[in-house]
């Protein structure tokens, strides 16, 4: 009888300690493989493509393409990819972004080494695991009726806004220099979230809910 292949892992998160420390805590178990590790979201899509790996712990709180674009983005592109959002913040909004962009697990990085085991065998397994806190937050925003625009990332904020300011997408990747392709992916879940249509529509939307200072 042969041994199951160990889960292969991703690390994202940009702190370089914290990286070390999550490499160093999957050496501790024979049944995790840290197969990549990746310093932001655009670094994370480029090496789930080329690495393939079973579960990714991703952070969500990082500059550039933050963890819940990419999380978003790695379950369109590799939906058998896994994503457990570890990360220090457990505001209600931040939950459900995770969540709604794909996150099987959310977990505060205050986490044991076991729990953060059991929950990467949970992920691949396709079991959900949620700190307390997360879960709280969940029920605490099925009691709240939602406004338009809440799950908005801050990136998605400052494309709308320049959005509004009658930008096209080449203007607003010259702006805030990203790619074309990103600026692209962003006014995608912009249009997505508010229910828009049009880039039109939104921009009515985002000045009707003052969702852009």
């Amino acid at each position: 009888m042969t041994e199951s292949a160990p889960i292969r892992v991703m690390i994202v998160d940009d702190q370089p300690v914290v990286r070390s420390g999550l490499a160093a805590f999957l050496l501790a178990y024979d049944d995790l493989e840290l197969v990549a590790e990746a310093a932001d979201g655009d670094e994370a899509l480029r090496l789930c493509q080329q690495h393939r790996p079973d579960v990714v712990l991703m952070d969500l709180v990082m500059p550039g393409t933050d963890g819940i674009a990419a999380t978003r983005a790695i379950r369109q592109t590799a939906p058998h990819i896994r994503v457990v959002a570890l990360t220090s913040f457990k505001d209600e909004a931040l939950v459900q972004q995770a969540i709604q962009a794909g996150a099987i697990s959310y977990l505060l990085k205050n986490v044991t080494a076991e729990e953060l085991a059991e929950a990467i065998r949970a992920a691949h397994a396709g079991r959900s695991m949620l700190s307390p806190e997360a879960t709280q937050a969940l029920v605490q925003a099925a009691a709240q009726p939602l406004s338009p625009g809440f799950d908005l990332t801050d990136r998605e904020r400052e494309v709308l806004a320049l959005m509004v300011q009658g930008l096209n997408n080449t203007q607003i990747a010259d702006r805030l220099v990203l790619s074309r392709s990103t600026v692209k992916f962003h006014v995608s879940n912009i249009l997505s979230k508010l229910g828009a249509a049009s880039r039109t529509e939104a921009v009515a939307l985002a000045l009707q809910h003052h969702l852009v200072s």
